[in-house]
């Protein structure tokens, strides 16, 4: 009985400071959201964390945006330029560290270190010669910059969480899968890809949020108004006027994190099970 009672506080004691830690994390965005609700001055004035009144004026006015472009032309180059980035580096990725897992190769150890290796390589170091490569190709001011190096698996990462879960799973459903008459494609097509889904969801998840809150890269490479993803739409409701209404940038602000929020509650299942069974752990 007194082990019981000891277990149950501990237990209850956990759950107070997870609780407290849930809180802590969730206020930016809570007060955020009321915030939309407020006027300048009773955002900069106010201890409140509740509006005096409710109005989603702020939210009409924000989505309309500034001068002749809305923001719903900036959330469609937002999907625009993750959708395909996303679904790219998925497939790219997968592909690869399909054949790091599961196939010998001459110098395997070698090449599976250079590519571990650019994972050293901080983004100002290359920032300068991707931007020379990207003029000459010229893909400025489109959204090639992004889509195309997903396509050609250019992210070390996530080959290396795929290729970490892949060495989980028994080499015996390749053999059965090759018995059946599969070929190669065909089992990471078939045999595969079913059980590596936590796995690519995890990198799927990574790469939509990264790509979605990218501001340096989108900035470097995206000149034209007309072609802003979300992060550089707010940037610019901050230049246009003089006088900046914050509660609009709060209220656009919340809807630009508002479909991120709602995919990983959706899919945080795969999400954990894809980190925690692929060697990645905090």
């Amino acid at each position: 009985m007194q082990l019981f009672t000891y277990k149950s506080r501990k237990l209850f004691l956990s759950y107070i400071v997870l609780i407290l830690g849930g809180i802590i994390m969730c206020y930016p965005l809570i007060w955020m959201f009321f915030a939309a609700f407020k006027t300048n001055a009773e955002i900069f004035t106010s201890k409140s964390l509740l509006p005096a009144t409710f109005s989603f004026d702020a939210y009409v006015a924000g989505w309309k945006g500034a001068g002749t472009h809305s923001f719903s032309l900036f959330f469609i180059n937002t999907l625009k330029m993750v959708t395909p980035t996303v679904i790219f580096t998925v497939i790219s990725c997968s592909v690869v560290a399909y054949g790091f897992a599961r196939f010998s190769f001459p110098k395997k150890k070698l090449y599976f270190a250079l590519m571990l290796s650019t994972l050293m390589l901080p983004n100002s170091v290359i920032i300068i010669p991707r931007f020379l490569l990207f003029n000459k190709l010229g893909w400025l001011d489109t959204y090639l910059p992004f889509i195309v190096p997903a396509i050609f698996a250019c992210y070390p990462f996530f080959i290396f969480m795929m290729v970490q879960f892949l060495r989980g799973v028994p080499t015996e459903l390749d053999e059965a899968a090759r018995i059946d008459g599969c070929n190669a494609s065909q089992t990471l097509a078939l045999v595969l890809y079913p059980i590596l889904k936590p796995a690519m969801f995890s990198a799927g998840l990574f790469q939509l949020m990264w790509t979605w809150n990218d501001f340096f890269n989108t900035l470097v490479y995206i000149s034209k108004v007309e072609k802003f993803p979300l992060s550089l739409g707010l940037r610019i409701s901050l230049d246009s006027a003089s006088a900046v209404a914050w509660n609009q940038i709060m209220a656009m602000a919340l809807l630009s994190i508002l479909p991120l929020i709602i995919i990983f509650f959706f899919a945080q299942r795969y999400f954990v099970e894809g980190i925690s069974t692929s060697g990645i752990k905090g």
